[in-house]
């Protein structure tokens, strides 16, 4: 039986707002429990030492799906599986699989980088002195500036503190790296020292890299298949070459991933990415 590095079957996933109580002319009204579906029945497999994108607008289920993979949610119905490994069933095997590197990462703030990546490192087992010598490796690799290494993290800024997540995912050899808009709020040049590791990383270890982002380019760039997903649906899954092939040429112009969403979800990114923000 073939193993995939992640196989995703038939996964929804539903989550529930609470009931929001307001007055008005001092009487009571209370909205009921209103339902959002994050993730549709998504289906998707992916080979070893493969990056995969999942491209889409904030609020299309990129996230959820990063979050049900890393086993911090559970999936409602339906399976994910990494190496064979169920998410729900055995999720501390699938936990030493895997580093997540995420937009929204969380630090303790008043520690510096070395020792929030010391801290992580001995969850992970890792021997204190090659540690220490691999995280400014691979700091000063991201564009990371030695001096600011024992700085409190409250006094770096967020494409900084971005960074340090970065390392912190990179710091053990990870079998799947689960990359959740890495390159979120960092300026170009350290977007390339991301993307550049990235493929360091598949190409050295062996990585899987499972990559959301809303940047087309990036994901252009960097991914050898990619998932376009809206509204928790998956609506396309090809290689790059293969999805902006669905598209025309238009002017004598090559087609480009946002003509490639615009032709499946009839609006642009930015346009999908307002229609979030109003609906939040």
């Amino acid at each position: 039986m073939r193993t995939y590095a992640l196989e995703v079957e038939s996964v929804r996933k539903v989550f529930v707002r609470k009931n929001r109580t307001k007055r008005r002319h001092g009487l009571r009204r209370t909205r009921r429990k209103e339902e959002v579906v994050a993730l549709r029945e998504i289906d998707l497999s992916i080979e070893r030492g493969e990056v995969f994108g999942v491209l889409g607008p904030n609020g299309s289920g990129k996230s959820t799906l990063i979050r049900l993979v890393s086993t911090l949610l559970l999936p409602d119905s339906g399976a994910l599986r990494v190496f064979g490994h169920d998410v729900e069933h055995d999720p501390f095997a699938v936990k030493r699989m895997i580093n997540r590197v995420s937009v929204d990462a969380a630090f303790f703030k008043k520690f510096s980088p070395i020792e929030n990546l010391m801290y992580a490192a001995r969850l992970y087992g890792l021997d204190a002195g090659e540690a220490k010598v691999k995280m400014r490796q691979i700091m000063k690799r991201l564009g990371l500036k030695e001096e600011s290494f024992n700085n409190p993290m409250e006094q770096m800024s967020r494409g900084r503190q971005q960074k340090v997540a970065g390392a912190r995912g990179f710091l053990t050899p990870p079998i799947l790296l689960p990359l959740d808009e890495p390159t979120t709020g960092l300026d170009p040049h350290s977007k390339r020292d991301v993307q550049a590791f990235v493929r360091e990383i598949r190409a050295t270890h062996n990585a899987t890299v499972l990559l959301t982002t809303h940047d087309m380019d990036e994901a252009d760039k960097l991914c050898d298949r990619i998932a376009i997903i809206d509204e928790g649906r998956i609506v396309a899954l090809d290689t790059p070459e293969g999805l902006k092939a669905l598209v025309p040429s238009q002017n004598g112009d090559k087609p480009t991933l946002e003509d490639v969403f615009i032709a499946l979800t009839g609006r642009g990114f930015a346009e999908a990415e307002a229609e979030e923000e109003v609906g939040a």
